[in-house]
């Protein structure tokens, strides 16, 4: 295979195109919440992500599998944690089986702002598919999006 074979351009252009679309969704997103909420993208992320766990078996997440949700490295995702944790929006303790464990929780504030923070986040995102769908070239991607069933 060679870099002008018309597989590879057209897997690149592929990529290409996924990528633009992704670019608009979370630029689009970023700007309202940023605007509504005081959150970034990535904040958000994280806040949703640690609001869904629970006290049962394996219910709480590890910082490994936190920075993987939010598609982050664990520094960065680290650093995160901690801005947010100063805003009040998250608290960290020790994992009571193994004092070498941290676990992070979001508080009460947290889930609030969350909450207030959902529609925005929903309407945002919406609004950026439904304009990336009037470009021929992603409208494809759009309708992958739209009709794609994650399991839970």
């Amino acid at each position: 295979m060679t870099a002008t074979d018309p597989a590879l351009t057209a897997l690149a252009q592929g990529w290409c195109a996924l990528s633009l679309l992704h670019g608009r969704i979370e630029a689009h997103i970023e700007r309202a919440l940023q605007a509504a909420h005081g959150l970034s993208v990535r904040e958000y992320s994280l806040l949703d992500v640690l609001s869904r766990q629970h006290d049962g078996e394996g219910g709480h997440l590890q910082m490994k599998q936190v920075a993987d949700a939010v598609v982050l490295s664990q520094s960065a995702t680290t650093r995160l944690v901690t801005r947010l944790e100063d805003r009040g929006l998250l608290t960290r303790y020790l994992c009571p089986t193994d004092r070498r464990g941290i676990y992070t929780n979001v508080t009460e504030s947290g889930l609030d702002l969350l909450e207030r923070a959902r529609p925005t986040n929903e309407a945002a995102l919406r609004e950026a598919l439904d304009e990336a769908a009037r470009n021929p070239e992603l409208a494809p991607l759009v309708k992958a999006v739209e009709t794609l069933r994650v399991p839970a």
